[in-house]
This record gives structure tokens, C-alpha cells and sequence, in this order.
């Protein structure tokens, strides 16, 4: 009886990842009724992070107050999984761009407090490990928000408290610790980070993703002075040059502020994730791996989740078929070592409009299980290609 791992990312726009394995699933059964099926929900550290997580790993959401970018109490939600010791966090959920109007957008003012609210209530929950995806942000406060929620306290050259935004950055004189909370001690965060942008500069946080943020180029200038002079009193605190961190510059900063003051590990989300799933277990006496994602091309090769499955079952000598709404022809991906690569679309000849609509990408997807469980029946050895 063959064992087949089913674990796609969501078709942005369509599908979920749940609904791309469930359609999958469905018509790869109308041919092998009796085959053995495993999914994985994945995601590449952005959105739909914590749902993959949770609904794979069968875990429970948590929902509780915080501030949105402005300081404005809402509801947001985080996952925990692992029998309640890990919490996974998507930053947008309390400090993401879409939380804002076009209008509210500002960076000077935003900032990450709601993000490490999140924090400190998986802490009190009894979390010790946090997985945090910190993609779709409205922020360029270099992570002061989140730190304040945690206790940290940013003074000015009076021992004024400062509050933890963009404009902020340029006064900060000193770092005060001694109310930061015991439970970071004994925590491990990872953090999902898929850019290797400095903290300042040309490349830096304000000159790259600020202006995405409702920056102009005056609120540009002052924000990478801010975080310059940021860096400067970093380095002075605790001996880390931020500006040599690969990815600091990520979510306006905070990806500086988690690796050099909370000691974080910035990882590829994909990386991050499917350790988090026990991929490498789910592996084990499978057969075949189906994978996939809205699009597939060269940007597949760059990180994303169905590379890492690649990469992943590589080492275990099992095959890996990917699919995808639309897929590029390109010799790179010929040459990536998939097995197969195929559109679910081929041979429909309709508008991407339409076979982006649910119902029909569902149908699309159900075909492409039919398609490969009658194609593995009839053709499928070790050396063979589908």
C-alpha cells in the first residue's frame, strides 16, 4: 500500500493549503482508494504561518487585547502547539500594514507594542518557545514596541521613557533592562526571515520597505537616522553591531531587535517551519511528496515552501512532484531535481480571473490528483518519470 505525503502551500488569492490537500486527496483516492495519505499544512513564515501550524500539528488558538499599530486596542490571535510550549505569532495580527488605512499609514508613529503583547501573553500562558513570522508589517520603531511590551524601557537624554516608534529612534540615549521579563530567559524565539536587508543604509529597513509603509522620502531620511543612531546605542548595550546582522533590517528593524537584544535565531521561514512540523518524521515511509503553490518559477527556487520540501526529501531519497496554478518554463526549474512539475490549469483555457475562483481551483486541483494517481498506477518505477 503506498504512503503519500500531501504538503502544499495555500494558492494566495484561491486556496487554502487545507482545501488544496483536501481536493488533492480527493482525486487522487478515486484511483487509490486504499492508498495512505499524510498532510502537511505549510506556509513560508508569512501569512497563514500559524494556521499551517496549528491545523497541522492540531493545535489551539489564542485570542486576547492588544494594540494595533497606532495604539489602538483590538483582538488579535496567535497559535500554540506542542502541548501548549510553543506559541506561534504572526506580527501582522497586532502591527500589520492591512490593520491600517492608506491615510493612517505613517512609520514615525507606528509601532510594534501590540507584537510583544502577544509575546508576554504566550509567556504568561507557559510558552518558552516562540515562533514568529514577522512579514506584512506597518513599523519602522526597530522592534522599541515590542520591547517596551516586554518591559524594556528606551530613555532620552533626561531619563524621559520614550515611546517605542520611528521618531522616537533618534532620541534614545539609553537601554534599561531591569524590568524585562524572567520568563525570556529560559525562551527560545525564532523568527521567520526570509530578506537579508542591513538595519540602515541604502539597503536598510526606512530606505527599502518604509516608503510600503506611507513614508516620503523626508520621513525616509529621519527614520535611517534614527535607526543609525539606534544602532550606535545597540552596540554600546550589548557589544553587537546590528548593522553586520543579515535580515536585521526586516519588519522596519525588528529583526535587529530580536536577534541582538532577545538572542533570537533569524531563520528561512520555510526552514523554520518545517522543523516545526517534524517534517523529517512525516517523511519517513512515504512513498511520494506532492507539493506546491499558487505559482511556480524561479522565485520557487528562492526559499520557498515547496523548495524546502524539496531540499528536505532529497535527503531521505523520496521524489517530489509539485503543482501549481500556473508554472514558468524555465530550465532552472527543469533543472531544480523535481520529479515532475505540472499546472493544474493545463489544457483550460479560460482567464486567470476565473481560474482563480475557488470553486473551480478546487475542481482544477481534484483533476490533478486523479491525474497523477492514474498516471502513478500505470507508469510509476523507482527510475521512471510521470
Amino acid at each position: 500500500m503506498k504512503t503519500f505525503l500531501l504538503a502544499f502551500d495555500s494558492f494566495k488569492g484561491s486556496l487554502t493549503s487545507a482545501e488544496v490537500a483536501d481536493a488533492f486527496e480527493e482525486g487522487l483516492r478515486s484511483v487509490l482508494p486504499n492508498c495512505n495519505v499524510r498532510k502537511a499544512y505549510l506556509a513560508d513564515g508569512g501569512e497563514g504561518t500559524a494556521a499551517a501550524l496549528v491545523n497541522t500539528l492540531h493545535g489551539k488558538w489564542i485570542e486576547t487585547e492588544v494594540a494595533d499599530p497606532l495604539m489602538r486596542p483590538i483582538r488579535a490571535r496567535y497559535g500554540v502547539i506542542d502541548d501548549g510550549g510553543t506559541a506561534v505569532i504572526e506580527m501582522a495580527a497586532a502591527s500589520g500594514l492591512t490593520l491600517l488605512s492608506p491615510e493612517e499609514r505613517n512609520p514615525l508613529k507606528t509601532s510594534t507594542y501590540g507584537t510583544g503583547q502577544l509575546m508576554a501573553d504566550a509567556l504568561s500562558r507557559g510558552c518558552r518557545k516562540l515562533l514568529i513570522g514577522i512579514g506584512g508589517s506597518a513599523t519602522n520603531d526597530a522592534g522599541t514596541g515590542m520591547l517596551s511590551a516586554l518591559g524594556v524601557r528606551f530613555l532620552d537624554a533626561g531619563g524621559n521613557r520614550l515611546e517605542g516608534c520611528g521618531a522616537s529612534l533618534e532620541r534614545i540615549a539609553s537601554i534599561d533592562t531591569s524590568h524585562l521579563l524572567p520568563s525570556l530567559a529560559s525562551c527560545q524565539i525564532s523568527v521567520a526571515c526570509d530578506v537579508t536587508n542591513p538595519f540602515s543604509g541604502p539597503k536598510g529597513a526606512a530606505h527599502v520597505f518604509a516608503p510600503q509603509k506611507g513614508a516620503d522620502p523626508q520621513m525616509v531620511e529621519c527614520l535611517d537616522k534614527g535607526l543609525v543612531h539606534f544602532a550606535g546605542i545597540i552596540k554600546l548595550y550589548s557589544q553587537v553591531d546590528v548593522n553586520t546582522i543579515p535580515g536585521a533590517g526586516a519588519a522596519g528593524g525588528l529583526g535587529g531587535a530580536f536577534s541582538a537584544l532577545l538572542n533570537a535565531s533569524l531563520r528561512r521561514g520555510v526552514e523554520m517551519i518545517l522543523d516545526a512540523l517534524h517534517f523529517d518524521e512525516l517523511l519517513k515511509g512515504c512513498d511520494f511528496v506532492i507539493t506546491g503553490e499558487g505559482r511556480i518559477d524561479r522565485q520557487t527556487l528562492m526559499g520557498k515552501a515547496a523548495m524546502g520540501v524539496l531540499e528536505t526529501a532529497s535527503r531521505q531519497g523520496i521524489p517530489v512532484i509539485a503543482i501549481g496554478g500556473s508554472v514558468e518554463d524555465c530550465t532552472e526549474l527543469e533543472d531544480s531535481g523535481f520529479y515532475s512539475i505540472f499546472s493544474i490549469n493545463e489544457g483550460a483555457e479560460i482567464p486567470l480571473s476565473l481560474a482563480m475562483r475557488p470553486d473551480i481551483a478546487k475542481e482544477h486541483v481534484r483533476r490533478a490528483g486523479v491525474k497523477f494517481g492514474t498516471t502513478f498506477c500505470s507508469t510509476y518505477t523507482p527510475d521512471s518519470s510521470l
